[in-house]
């Protein structure tokens, strides 16, 4: 199955929908199923397929979302460069809730997290120094600003194992390392898509300062949620332009990240 769209969304917390008129498509994969059933429509004069990340009921935490099956279905169906939106704390003071971010840079702090689809078959070793799609960035930054967000080009995202948020002396910890926000669910499918040769660009919203940035209860679910779902809307308006500008023929380096190895499998 092959050639049903060539862009893929992966919504995060708060963003389970995105497509009108749209074709369910349930798949399976060598890796289990996607977190929910991939819908499949169009946006303008794109062909797009969205997973849920956490799927529709928000039942996957972030370390039990099948990462390895959400991009394999979404390559399966012909999907060569994936956008991310997803909800983050900021580490930056002067980055508050409503700020887009869209980084450059990511750093694992998870553990237990299969993070790879070459761990049998023979050692595969893929380049990963930038891991964001260089032209998806270029194209996200220029519809934040369009949609008068305000709009930070570049940035780390420090990704923790969850479903905990961080404690203040972590916070604390990964805004002296220079850090600009944290997250949950950015890496493994960062590492994921370049094993796939996928172009893969995150587009994240502030939701909150996290908890070593400044005083008060810390960070809740329920603020995340509430937050995200006031901006859910504008979100959507934002990842469809992003869509639509995206280029039809990727001249990016995440198309060759797989020239000259040797792969233990045929990818779909």
């Amino acid at each position: 199955m092959v050639n049903r769209a060539d862009i893929g969304v992966i919504g995060g917390s708060g963003f389970y929908s995105l497509l009108d008129d749209a074709e369910e498509i349930q798949l399976s994969t060598p890796y289990g199923p996607p977190s929910d059933v991939v819908t499949v429509g169009r946006i303008g004069s794109r062909s797009v397929a969205f997973i849920p990340r956490h799927g529709r009921g928000h039942q996957f935490p972030p370390h039990r979302i099948p990462y390895r099956a959400n991009l394999w279905a979404l390559r399966s169906l012909g999907v060569r460069q994936v956008l991310a939106p997803n909800a983050v704390g900021s580490l930056r003071a002067e980055y508050g809730p409503g700020t887009i971010v869209i980084p450059d840079q990511i750093v694992d702090r998870t553990s237990g997290r299969v993070q790879t689809y070459y761990d049998a078959g023979g050692a595969v070793h893929v380049a990963f120094a930038d891991p964001y799609c260089s032209s998806g960035r270029e194209v996200a930054v220029a519809a934040a600003r369009s949609g008068d967000w305000q709009t930070v080009d570049g940035g780390t995202l420090v990704v923790i194992e969850g479903p905990r948020f961080s404690t203040r002396a972590e916070s604390q910890w990964y805004t002296a390392n220079g850090w600009t926000i944290v997250g949950m669910t950015g890496h493994p499918e960062a590492v994921l898509a370049r094993e796939l040769a996928l172009c893969y660009t995150s587009l994240a919203l502030v939701t909150d300062l996290d908890a070593g940035v400044e005083a008060g209860e810390g960070v809740t679910h329920e603020g995340v949620m509430a937050f995200f779902a006031e901006n859910v809307a504008r979100m959507r308006t934002l990842v469809s332009a992003t869509v639509e500008a995206l280029p039809d023929k990727r001249t990016c380096e995440c198309g060759s990240a797989l020239d000259g190895l040797k792969l233990p499998f045929e990818l779909p």
